[in-house]
């Protein structure tokens, strides 16, 4: 199945009252974990590059060309996205190599400099056809520290959203990046009232800190699009972990490493049936 446009996706959920799942690819392996995962589901699914795992990869290209070549492989809806990127010169390798939606990433200015910042790159993206995320009021835990306590302001957003003209908002609203801990405590009636005053979809950042309860309790308020990386990681770690514990003498990556894609996998289906069974 060809790559399908994230907006696809999106719009069909948030009209369901439905979340999307968007997990982080890392390697190969995540990629093939995810789409397995969502195939076993019976689900559309968004692969994400961040900024980081690019820069670890050494370039765009060849991890990119990778999750493009996995994503056109699946037998349910994929789309390609661009996760946290703070450059433009990013934004711009992405949508040239296929991927049709980013997340600019401007949160850390003034709230007039991520205007100014983010309309720009709206207005390129625009132009291209490629779908526009941008986050206002900083989600924490990016530089390692947790700090949940920011929140995003409905007229704020209101008034971002419109004078940037972004497809979508990233908004803070209790979750913290990189949580090992899935105790997060987001603000619903927050979510609600940001869901009420924002044209277009929300997404929730700092997702695998959030227990299963709340995740669904979140898409009910209005939450779509659910980023999901560091759970993940978990999980592909603990699998690879328990495999070498059980063979010390394994030297083959591939006889380990398919523990942990096949942990990936189970955990992507699990997570795609709490955002989707959410009425």
């Amino acid at each position: 199945m060809p790559l399908v446009p994230i907006a696809n996706i999106i719009t069909t959920a948030r009209g369901a009252a439905r979340g999307v799942g968007a997990f982080n690819v890392i390697g190969i392996e995540h990629a093939e974990g995810i789409v397995a995962g969502a195939e076993a589901a019976g689900s559309p699914v968004v692969l994400q590059l961040s900024e980081n795992c690019i820069a670890y990869h050494g370039g765009m290209e060849p991890i990119g060309r990778a999750l493009l070549a996995v994503a056109a492989s699946a037998a349910v809806p994929v789309a390609a996205h661009l996760d946290h990127a703070t450059s433009a010169v990013l934004v711009k390798s992405a949508a040239g190599l296929g991927f049709g939606s980013v997340m600019y990433d401007a949160s850390t200015m003034t709230y007039a400099d991520n205007v100014r910042a983010t309309a720009a790159v709206s207005a390129w993206c625009h132009e291209r056809g490629v779908w526009l995320e941008a986050e206002l009021g900083e989600v924490g835990g990016k530089d390692g520290v947790h700090a949940p306590g920011a929140r995003t302001r409905p007229d704020e957003a209101a008034a971002f959203v419109t004078a940037t003209g972004v497809d979508a908002l990233a908004v803070a609203v209790g979750s913290s990046h990189a949580m090992l801990t899935r105790d997060a405590v987001l603000d619903l009636d927050l979510i609600a009232r940001l869901r009420s005053a924002v044209p277009v979809p929300l997404v929730l950042h700092g997702s695998s800190g959030v227990p299963d309860r709340m995740l669904s309790a979140a898409v009910r308020a209005g939450l779509t699009k659910i980023n999901i990386a560091t759970q993940l990681n978990k999980v592909f770690t603990a699998a690879v972990r328990d495999r070498l514990a059980l063979d010390p003498a394994v030297v083959d990556p591939r006889r380990y490493l398919q523990d942990g894609r096949a942990a990936v996998a189970a955990e992507v289906t699990r997570l795609l049936a709490v955002l989707e069974e959410c009425r």
